[in-house]
């Protein structure tokens, strides 16, 4: 992997060549070098596997230059980007590009520019992640079956269901998914005397996600971690999964209507992830695509709920020491005991609504009386499956979520508060029904789920049984209760962790799903998910 000293020398004679175009107003360049590492994994009892399968990793590096050029039609703004080259023939032809693509835009201020805040993060992630052997990715993904099937063959009840030892393998015990390992190396030049000029950064994290399946008893369970220390790495995961697939054997169905729900930390970061966060974006109140419009200042949640971004907590598995326009990142408010305090913002859209003749009537509070609110924290050039990508202009996005409660209760607590009802551990097809800004949402409950009675885990809920049919706004009003304990957490495709607790909400439509027609289709393995 290239050094970030040379990234940061590339972008420093990247940023020399660009000051002596005569038509350049200012520009922005930006080099990074990706790194993603995957172990897939995929254990079957009764099938001939690898159990580790397709170590492999994929690699990208190059750079981006985002320019203002001076034409006599006015400025005009562009980007462009050129992959495997660092020298200045590589800058000369991103150079070209983003002439070549340069449009008016009657939005634009300036490129990003400094503000009063200090970066926070240097040298915080573990260099043993950057230093990754192809034997070190080989064996996190076996320690992941090793603890999983450590589970599976201690279990009384596996051995029950297959009258011997040596049959236990024979219920078609299943363990899938994978141990991921993001390297990320960046640099930043620009042509704003306030920067400086060239900032680098590098950051590493480890993610496994498992399911286990008991194909025999139709039982699925899922289990999860992050990290930033290669160290801390134990592949309790596959543990975890397995435990709970082995909870999940002989599950019930449940009727149709509504219920009180505790969420468990998996949906918690669902339904955020794919429902809340994206209407919390400067650009949705732009758009007016967000079901919070026009609500900056107003109550949109219960009291119970605080909810806030933080892209400098040391530790934490998304941590930046700068976003990809060059800023601090920090901690921006986004819910305070239920009111919409803050939005996640990048300098574009900060400066865009600030212009906007409309922006009060967007946001519910002029923006020029709330500059907290808005400050630029979150400008990332994030790419799909993860990495600072030197291809794209930066977007909005979330780093590390927490989700707090303001009198916050242990488990025990809130399952007591709940009385009888639905605990729902995994939900997925997480996706908003007639777009966002109308908040109703659509998911499906596949597993670690159980039916609470008197205030206490029962019997387990059949996987792929209900649907949750709702309205968000509803949700986040209906909060009932909140646990002290919080986890990381992350889901499918999703650029943040959320520090997720366990929430308790009054009243929730639940949806059966009917009973598959018995057919003489033969029988195949349900895909894990």
């Amino acid at each position: 992997m290239i050094p970030t000293r040379t990234l940061a020398q590339a972008g420093g004679q990247a940023l020399e060549l660009l000051r002596g175009q005569e038509d350049l107003v200012e520009a922005e360049v930006f080099v990074a070098a990706n790194t993603s590492l995957v172990a897939r994994v995929h254990f079957t009892s009764h099938i001939p596997c690898n159990g580790v399968e397709e170590p492999k990793s994929l690699e990208s590096v190059g750079l981006g230059i985002q320019a203002v050029f001076r034409t006599p039609a006015g400025p005009r703004v562009g980007f462009g980007s050129e992959p495997n080259d660092l020298t200045p023939d590589g800058v000369r032809r991103a150079l070209a590009k983003a002439r070549q693509a340069a449009v008016a835009d009657p939005e634009f201020v300036s490129l990003p520019r400094p503000g009063g805040e200090r970066r926070r993060l240097r040298r915080y992630h573990d260099p043993a992640l950057l230093r990754l052997s192809d034997s070190d990715l080989v064996e996190a993904g076996w320690k992941v079956i090793t603890r999983g099937l450590e589970v599976f063959s201690r279990s009384p009840l596996l051995a029950r269901l297959a009258g011997s030892g040596e049959a236990i393998f024979r219920l078609g015990l299943i363990l899938s998914g994978d141990v991921s390992i993001l390297q990320e190396r960046i640099a930043i030049a620009s042509t704003h005397p306030a920067f400086g000029g060239v900032q680098a950064d590098e950051s590493t994290l480890i993610l496994s996600s498992l399911t286990a399946m008991v194909e025999a008893a139709d039982a699925k369970g899922s289990g999860w971690s992050t990290g930033t220390r290669l160290a801390d790495f134990t592949g309790d995961s596959g543990a975890e999964a397995a435990e709970n697939a082995l909870r999940a054997i002989g599950g019930e169905r449940v009727r149709s209507g509504r219920h009180r729900v505790v969420f468990g930390r998996q949906p918690v970061a669902d339904l955020l992830n794919n429902l809340v966060l994206p209407c919390l974006s400067l650009g949705s109140f732009f758009a007016e695509t967000s079901a919070f419009q026009g609500m900056l200042g107003k109550r949109v949640a219960s009291p119970l709920l605080t909810l806030f971004d933080h892209g400098a907590l040391r530790g934490a598995a998304a941590s930046k020491g700068i976003t990809c326009e060059g800023l601090p990142t920090g901690k921006t408010r986004l819910i305070q005991r239920g009111r919409l305090v803050g939005l996640l913002a990048n300098f574009y859209e900060q400066q865009r609504i600030l212009k906007d003749p409309q922006g009060a009537a967007k946001l519910g509070r002029d923006p020029r009386a709330m500059p907290k609110a808005l400050v630029p924290r979150n400008g990332f050039r994030f790419g799909e499956g993860g990495g600072r990508r030197f291809e794209a202009a930066p977007g909005i996005s979330p780093t590390n979520v927490i989700v707090e409660g303001s009198r916050p209760v242990s488990r025990e607590e809130l399952l007591a508060q709940v009385g009888d009802g639905l605990y729902i551990g995994r939900i997925w097809y997480t996706y908003p029904i007639n777009g966002l800004r109308a908040g109703d949402f659509t998911c499906t409950v596949v597993g670690d789920s159980f039916l609470i009675r008197d205030g206490r885990l029962a019997s387990p809920i059949r996987a792929n049984a209900i649907r949750i049919n709702d309205n968000i706004l509803r949700v986040l009003r209906g909060i009932i209760g909140i646990t002290a304990d919080r986890r990381e957490t992350t889901v499918w495709a999703a650029d943040e962790v959320i520090h997720a607790p366990e929430m308790a909400v009054a009243d929730v439509r639940v949806d059966a799903i009917a009973e598959p027609r018995e057919s003489s289709v033969p029988h195949t393995a349900p895909t894990a998910k």
